[in-house]
């Protein structure tokens, strides 16, 4: 070879035409996040999808299928025109939130204070029985209990602080003590949940610049609580809104204490409308998520600084 003569270039040989340099399927869906581990999820979505997703689909789809035929929103247009099915809407509220606010503004005070208690798991395991108890139990707790025969009574008419029996069941009473009871322990545990997750440094800081135990509570833990109490709002008006044992064991069904669950159970049970149910059942979903939807907005409203020092 000439010394004047260029160097020859390397040149790479070309790719087969079959494509075999592509790398494989598995590890382009693992590039796009689709890999063994997203696959254990799998299950939990064919759950979700099956006795969720799906029922409530179906049951939308039903509620436009009025068993009587005529347009497909009749069912709701009976709802609303009648003052005996809408009416259970403002009786479940009614119920609803003072138990949420009156279970709210009980486990508070009480969480702050166990949360500073060395026993804190064996206060916490007693306060939280009720759950493990049942609605239905802790009714049949309450008509003994409460009824004109009962132990409260009795000691009321012993002491003869009254002169006859005080009625606390078969009415308003009756299903919102029953809710107190049952809610107060899922409540207590969530707002429990929140308290401790705050760091003790930012209050012992706080003191140490003066600030006394009310000044604390305001500045420091209601702010870092607040977005967590929302949510346990929610989830405890939830819990409540969906009553139906105690409002048929310690209400009167037929009178004040109506709610929008036992008209969907009468449709569905009594009158064989599974539509007319279907329809009680989404207007029901739509109160709860309006609900649920103004308190979350609204706690921005409250404050919008940083949660980093509890778990809000």
């Amino acid at each position: 070879m000439n010394r004047m003569d260029p160097p020859a270039l390397a040149v790479a040989p070309a790719a087969p035409l079959g494509g075999t340099d592509a790398p494989p399927l598995q590890q382009r869906l693992a590039a796009r996040g689709l890999d063994s581990l997203t696959l254990l999820v799998l299950p939990a979505v064919i759950f979700l999808l099956a006795l969720f997703i799906y029922p409530f689909f179906y049951g939308l789809w039903l509620s436009f299928q009025p068993k009587a035929g005529g347009a497909a929103t009749a069912n709701y247009s009976r709802f609303f025109s009648d003052s005996f099915l809408y009416g259970t809407i403002a009786t479940t509220l009614w119920l609803a939130l003072p138990v949420t606010l009156l279970n709210l503004a009980l486990a508070v005070p009480v969480a702050f204070r166990v949360r500073l208690m060395r026993r804190q798991r064996l206060l916490t395991t007693i306060l939280v029985v009720p759950i493990t108890l049942g609605t239905v139990l802790v009714a049949e707790g309450l008509l003994n209990y409460l009824g004109p025969q009962g132990w409260f009574n009795r000691t009321l008419l012993t002491l003869g602080l009254t002169s006859g029996p005080v009625k606390l069941i078969h009415n308003y009473w009756g299903v919102f003590l029953s809710l107190l009871i049952t809610g107060f322990p899922f409540t207590f545990l969530l707002t429990l949940s929140y308290l401790t997750g705050v760091d003790p440094a930012l209050e012992k800081a706080a003191a140490t610049l003066g600030a006394g135990p009310w000044e604390r509570f305001r500045h420091i833990l209601w702010p870092l609580i607040l977005p967590g109490l929302a949510i346990t709002f929610c989830l405890s008006f939830v819990q409540a809104f969906s009553v139906f044992p105690s409002a048929v064991l310690l209400g009167a069904p037929s009178g004040p204490t109506r709610v929008i669950s036992i008209a969907a159970y009468q449709a569905a049970f009594e009158e064989y409308d599974y539509s007319m149910a279907s329809a009680v059942a989404m207007i029901m979903g739509v109160v709860q998520l309006a609900i649920v939807a103004a308190v979350l907005a609204s706690r921005g409203l409250f404050y919008r600084g940083s949660t980093a020092g509890g778990k809000g």
